[in-house]
């Protein structure tokens, strides 16, 4: 009996011969096969740029120094999600704030976005996460930022749509959309992720950011003794600004082409997954399915499927629950501790659960379940029969 993991890769053949393909060609990083994924991606999300890089969390750090964030810089994001989410604001040199979620669509509330701004006006920057692949209240977002920047994290959303029906990453609300291709991701590079963005401008600063801050183009040149015999040196490049190492090999970008051929089929096969869990624990008490609304459903990438459990009511804890559930085979995770609750941030500032009442009662209930394209139908049946079983008993 295979054990359900709640996410992994999904591989062919097809994936393994484009890889191998690159290892034979005549570079291994940031070469053309770079630039054919990043323009695929492009093509894929209705943007003018994609800017291929390391990781998401790479991906999240220059879209915060592309937006010029610095010391005494503050910038906010949701309670809940992954570390790196605040930590590239940190990273920048800025300051990070904590927006409390809506707890139905575990996404930044636009509401309580508006009383933090209010507050602390001097917020540069905007980070909504769309958490589980579900991008939520783009729009309102968008207004209560006002001019300030704003960085969507998509990490999870690959593939996702927004309320007005255009593809996540067309940065039809936002500065930035950044994606991670991290091997649970509805795609994957291995490791790996990009920056999305509709300037020009601010696509230089981030391909300046990811390769050392080094400008190869003698157009841009800054210093004025460039010229040797009438040509520009032909050795000559210039660092302009602190970067990073962040370059895409060729190998993972390789592998996202040969992914990203594939995103509708697995776009299908999480929907349908989602779909079949939806009718099974919809019955059940006491838990709740949030973002299960049939629109949320629809346009959701579908990266995690989210349970939230009243484990008091089941006389049970989390930690009891989930042993039982990997006793049966079934796999599952928490996704995610609150990040002010971290040690790291907790030591940084004041920041009390009691400011954030739906990502506390979030906190206390979530769980994910197995969620992607390799499950098949009688393993999907295994992780229904198991939650069905171990809700009932309790």
């Amino acid at each position: 009996m295979r054990f359900l993991g709640y996410g992994r890769q999904n591989m062919d053949r097809s994936d393994i011969d484009a890889v191998v393909a690159a290892l034979e060609s005549n570079f291994l990083t940031q070469g053309p096969i770079v630039e054919r994924f990043e323009t695929a991606l492009a093509e894929r999300v209705g943007a003018a740029y994609a800017v291929a890089v390391n990781s998401g969390t790479a991906a999240l750090h220059i879209a915060c120094l592309a937006s010029g964030i610095g010391a005494g810089d503050r910038g906010v994001t949701s309670a809940i999600t992954f570390a790196a989410s605040a930590n590239c604001l940190i990273q920048a040199g800025g300051e990070v704030g904590f927006v409390d979620i809506d707890s139905t669509s575990l996404a930044m509330s636009p509401t309580m976005l508006a009383q933090e701004l209010n507050r602390t006006p001097s917020v540069k920057v905007v980070i909504p996460v769309h958490m589980a692949g579900l991008a939520h209240a783009t729009v309102e977002i968008r207004k209560h930022a006002d001019k300030r920047i704003v960085i969507e994290d998509a990490a999870h959303a690959l593939g996702g749509l927004y309320s007005c029906g255009k593809p996540v990453g067309s940065c039809a609300y936002s500065d930035f959309t950044i994606f991670s291709f991290h091997p649970v991701k509805q795609i994957t590079t291995g490791e790996g992720g990009a920056v999305i963005t509709n300037d020009p401008e601010l696509a230089h600063r981030l391909r300046l950011f990811r390769s050392h801050g080094i400008e190869r183009d003698p157009c841009r040149f800054l210093a004025t003794d460039t010229s040797e015999d009438g040509h520009v040196k032909p050795w000559l490049s210039e660092q302009q600004v602190l970067g990073f190492n962040y370059r895409m090999t060729e190998l993972a970008a390789a592998l996202g082409l040969s992914q990203l051929n594939k995103l509708d089929r697995f776009l299908e096969r999480r929907r349908a997954i989602s779909g079949r869990y939806d009718e099974a624990f919809a019955k059940l008490s006491p838990i709740s399915l949030p973002q299960s609304a049939l629109d949320e459903r629809a346009r959701s990438a579908h990266h995690l499927y989210i349970v939230v459990f009243d484990f008091a009511a089941m006389r049970t804890t989390r930690t009891a629950f989930m042993t039982r559930l990997a006793e049966h085979g079934v796999g599952s995770q928490v996704h995610y501790i609150p990040v002010y609750r971290h040690p790291f941030y907790a030591r940084r500032s004041t920041f009390e659960p009691a400011q954030y009442p739906n990502a506390e009662r979030y906190y206390r209930g979530c769980l994910s379940l197995p969620l992607h394209p390799g499950l098949t139908d009688e393993e999907v049946e295994r992780v229904v029969d198991a939650v069905t079983d171990l809700v009932s008993v309790a």
